[in-house]
């Protein structure tokens, strides 16, 4: 009261003693003013039930509430952004995300982006065929065939090796529903795709007679924009938040990463 008093006596108006009061709140620390903070923009795709955007247009799954939790942890605002595959891609080139939780080793990524040490879950790559067709248990077995691929899903670069591989077609969906659908009229005689989102459409609309062959295990982590200059320090961050987690239980724990497993043949194509 001293120093406002002895400012008032030299001259501060009204306004000016307004203003003195507002930075002396500001700096009063978090009881006062909230302390701002660090905002990273996050892109995610169709992936239900691992990332997806809900019918009020929120970031939704199992993957985005476990960003939401590294990011608290780690003292970080998200702010999301729902991106087609192939523009999720060239905004992490670019720089228009910050952030994508996905997959590792993604070759129209190499260069462009620092992966996370931690994973927190694989995610399994599989063949899914009618009844009617053969099981899948060589690579071998989807000669001849046409198999379904999800739009803009490179598949680790497996898509691109399909594509130019002799006796192969390959047609696409524009999604998981969608490729679903094509897989139960006789469109394709395999579908490629990511077990959990095919799941989550068969638990909506149900498909009888499907099988499932497992083709590939694939690690999931966060990927950050190298075009970001603090992609390093990001990176840090989440990692350092995800092992506080883990070491207190509130998260699974780390994974190591590994090539998994792979459909017999499948290392001949990759």
């Amino acid at each position: 009261m001293f120093r406002i008093f002895w400012c008032c006596e030299h001259g501060f108006n009204a306004r000016g003693l307004t203003v003195f009061l507002v930075v002396i709140l500001t700096l009063a620390g978090p009881g006062q003013a909230q302390q701002i903070r660090d905002s990273v923009k996050v892109g995610y795709m169709d992936a239900a039930p691992l990332t997806y955007q809900a019918e009020n247009g929120r970031a939704e799954g199992v993957f985005i509430e476990l960003t939401r939790r590294v990011a608290e942890e780690a003292g970080f605002d998200l702010e999301f952004e729902y991106l087609p595959v192939t523009r999720a891609y060239f905004y992490l080139r670019t720089g228009g995300i910050d952030v994508w939780p996905g997959l590792t080793d993604v070759p129209a990524l190499e260069g462009e982006v620092l992966e996370t040490f931690v994973s927190p879950m694989p995610i399994q790559l599989s063949a899914f065929g009618m009844e009617q067709q053969q099981p899948v248990s060589h690579f071998n077995d989807l000669r001849d065939k046409t198999l379904i691929l999800i739009s803009g899903y490179t598949y680790g670069g497996l898509a691109e090796r399909l594509e130019q591989t002799a006796g192969i077609a390959v047609t696409e969906a524009p999604n998981h529903r969608a490729a679903v659908a094509m897989l139960s009229r006789g469109r394709g005689d395999y579908l490629l795709d990511y077990q959990e989102p095919v799941k989550a459409v068969l638990e909506e609309f149900p498909v009888q007679g499907v099988r499932e062959y497992p083709v590939r295990i694939r690690n999931t982590a966060w990927i950050f924009s190298l075009a970001n200059p603090r992609s390093s320090q990001l990176r840090d961050a989440f990692d350092d938040a995800y092992l506080r987690l883990a070491e207190r239980g509130e998260v699974p724990e780390p994974r190591t990463f590994s090539k998994g497993f792979q459909l017999p043949g499948l290392a001949d194509l990759l």
